[in-house]
């Protein structure tokens, strides 16, 4: 039986100044986990969905069930993962098996409305969907668009450039994309990320229609994963004139 996966290898264009690589890349696994909780004679009814790397799920789930009201320190009986069914011997089952979360309380619980189940938060925006299948909002690729000038890239994290035109593209910051204008043509601009680069920043920026997204710090296997299906180019590690492709290059000028 395999157990939850803390990294995932992906495959990554290293540039580095007068060189460029194509090799894997460790980085953390993201992966959505559903919280269920029941009381006696309860099956485990939905509490709340929240994005983590896998590893200590059953201290989340109960810290985030006690934080949350739910119940208190004396009133968790058990933890465990969702048992798999019986046919199921993929690793999808598999996966689902280590991403759901069954709470046994001592006391009844009576589920949250469904507006409290969305609105549950920890440190993410998708905290409090109401089951995993919920978590992605379904949106078409950006389109394609001019590429961006490698040499760029390594100008980006200057505070100055933020906000501002650089090369003829622009770069916008994280907060302005809830004031661009509905409908205008994004698929050529940049979104800057000053920490790791996750799922929900992906998400949100392929339904801002960003093509590019570029960060300081790594991605998280979900970003990646996002980012290639919803035709993102997804840099990151951007430092010192280096930085890591981990999808679509096509959107960046590289040199030869």
């Amino acid at each position: 039986m395999s157990s939850p996966r803390s990294v995932t290898v992906v495959r990554a264009i290293k540039v580095r100044p007068g060189n460029r690589a194509e090799m894997p890349e460790h980085v953390a696994t993201e992966e959505p986990m559903e919280i269920r909780v029941g009381g006696p004679g309860q099956d485990p009814r939905p509490l709340a969905v929240t994005m983590r790397t896998p590893g200590h799920d059953f201290e989340l789930a109960v810290g985030f069930a006690i934080t949350e009201g739910v119940t208190d320190r004396n009133g968790v009986v058990s933890v465990s993962y969702c048992h798999a069914p019986r046919d199921a011997d993929s690793r999808d089952a598999e996966d689902d098996r280590y991403n759901t979360v069954s709470l046994k309380l001592n006391h009844t619980w009576e589920p949250w409305e469904p507006a409290r189940l969305f609105a549950a938060s920890a440190s993410c925006g998708v905290c409090g969907k109401s089951s995993i299948a919920s978590v992605e909002v379904g949106c078409p690729p950006v389109p394609a668009a001019p590429p961006i000038p490698a040499s760029m890239v390594p100008l980006l994290p200057v505070d100055k450039v933020i906000g501002h035109t650089v090369i003829g593209h622009t770069v916008i910051g994280h907060t302005v994309i809830g004031h661009t204008v509905a409908g205008a043509v994004l698929a050529g601009s940049v979104l800057m990320v000053s920490g790791r680069v996750s799922f929900e920043i992906v998400q949100k920026a392929a339904v801002a229609g960003i093509g590019t997204i570029a960060a300081v710090s790594a991605p998280s296997s979900l970003a990646v994963e996002a980012a290639e299906r919803l035709g993102v180019a997804l840099i990151a590690f951007v430092r010192g004139g280096s930085f890591n492709v981990y999808s679509h290059p096509e959107r960046l000028l590289l040199d030869d």
